[in-house]
């Protein structure tokens, strides 16, 4: 019987005494513990209006006087800023509610502010009457539950009211006691439940919030698609001329040819270089990724550090690329902006990567020329079938789920303001490229 009296009672206590119960009344607690700074200065203005010398006087009209005026004080100090910040922290940790629900970082517009006052006002008005009530009401309740078993304290009373000098209100008197704990218990989940409802509405996401939520996400994605495309082009590239260059020198090992066994040489030689510079880029791609990932950083500041080769470094790239290049440089490359020389170096890597897959060992032939205001990359293979390859005969390099190359060559154009255009020429297949030197990305 006493066990199931236990657990049909349990239901009925768990949103008095239940763990989220107990946490929301700790933040109550610290919505009082909060208002007592106010409070004090509450008294200091009050008390002179209603005769009192000093701050712990027993006189009603002052303690509820120095509330009501700690109030509006309480107000104007959470209209700074950082208040929303740490009251989010604390109703998140103790109101039980979920992460998106409440805002992040400062409140900035005015209305993020008010709202805030709002929120604090509230969580140290009820966090004060709680208090008061979590430190009168359990000596209270105690005195009420021993009163009938204490005939000390039944003749001292304690400044207990004159009905329980009666011996029905004598015998009730433990039955109050645990009304009284009841009661405080109650007060406490109701105003924590309170807090827990008006939360989101107070705390919660304004307008200019989501907006400045939404650019942050897009330009995190920004800064992943940029990454994205720089591994694609990197690592890609290095697998199509590794690929091209393993599968030659398979094919010619067995030869006696003194000639075959230097061009095994040379293709050794190029996937050494070609692996040793891919895993430096790896390496410096995925340190701006974990750099993204590190607090304090964000995409913006990610966007803005320099990574990748320039074409500084196209001669080793177009020395060990897998396939035979000629190239006309016209104008000197130092004159270039960084941000256009490393995007340049991207579209002749990529354009490396195409020739590759689709046009196995064939030449490529690459002009860059620079002006005043453009730099123009031009870049023609011959389509299968059509023009001499350099060296031993390998079929084309094609990667499953490629496809990319040339939307990634368009994208780097675009976002620099030029253009890129790719298609047949005649016998061969074209690339061409005009980056201005003067776009706002480049200019950096």
């Amino acid at each position: 019987m006493t066990a199931r009296l236990r657990r049909s009672a349990v239901p009925l206590l768990r949103p008095l005494v239940g763990g989220r119960a107990r946490l929301r009344w700790t933040h109550l607690i610290l919505g009082g513990a909060l208002l007592m700074p106010y409070w004090l200065l509450g008294t200091v203005i009050v008390g002179p209006l209603v005769g009192s010398d000093t701050v712990f006087s027993g006189s009603l009209a002052l303690q509820f006087g120095a509330f009501a005026a700690a109030l509006p004080i309480a107000a104007a100090s959470a209209l700074f800023p950082l208040a929303r910040p740490l009251s989010v922290a604390a109703a998140r940790a103790m109101c039980g509610l979920p992460e998106g629900w409440l805002a992040d970082g400062p409140a900035r517009s005015r209305a993020a502010r008010v709202r805030t006052a709002g929120w604090f006002t509230l969580h140290v008005g009820l966090g004060g009457i709680i208090s008061g009530m979590s430190l009168a009401l359990p000596p209270f309740a105690v005195a009420l539950l021993v009163l009938p078993l204490s005939p000390a304290l039944r003749e001292n009373r304690l400044g207990m009211p004159r009905v329980f000098r009666h011996d029905l209100a004598l015998t009730l008197a433990p039955l109050g006691g645990v009304l009284s704990l009841v009661a405080l218990a109650a007060c406490a989940a109701v105003a924590g439940a309170l807090l827990a409802r008006l939360a989101p509405v107070l705390l919660g996401p304004t307008p200019s919030d989501r907006l400045a939520a939404a650019e942050r996400r897009a330009a995190d994605l920004a800064v992943r698609n940029r990454l994205a495309r720089e591994l694609h082009d990197s690592v890609g590239h290095a697998l199509s001329a590794v690929t091209l260059q393993a599968g030659a020198a398979r094919r010619i090992l067995d030869s006696d040819d003194p000639g075959d066994m230097e061009f095994v040489r040379e293709a050794l030689t190029a996937i050494e270089e070609t692996t040793r510079r891919t895993v430096g880029e790896l390496d410096s791609v995925l340190g701006l990724l974990r750099r993204d990932d590190e607090p304090g950083t964000d995409g913006e500041a990610a966007v803005g550090v320099p990574s990748g080769p320039t074409l500084d470094a196209l001669e080793g790239l177009l020395a060990h690329c897998g396939v035979r290049v000629a190239p006309t440089v016209d104008g000197g490359m130092t004159a270039v902006p960084e941000r256009v020389s490393r995007e340049a170096y991207r579209i002749v890597q990529e354009g490396l990567s195409n020739a590759l897959r689709h046009g196995g060992a064939s030449p490529v032939t690459l002009r860059i020329a620079l002006s005043e205001e453009m730099l123009e990359i031009t870049m023609d293979n011959p389509l299968p079938g059509t023009g001499p390859a350099a060296g031993p005969v390998v079929p084309s390099v094609v990667r499953p789920g490629g496809g990319r190359g040339l939307r990634g060559v368009t994208e780097r154009a675009t976002l620099l303001g030029g253009h890129a255009e790719a298609g047949r020429h005649g016998q061969s297949w074209r690339l061409a490229v005009t980056l201005p030197l003067a776009s706002e990305g480049g200019a950096r």
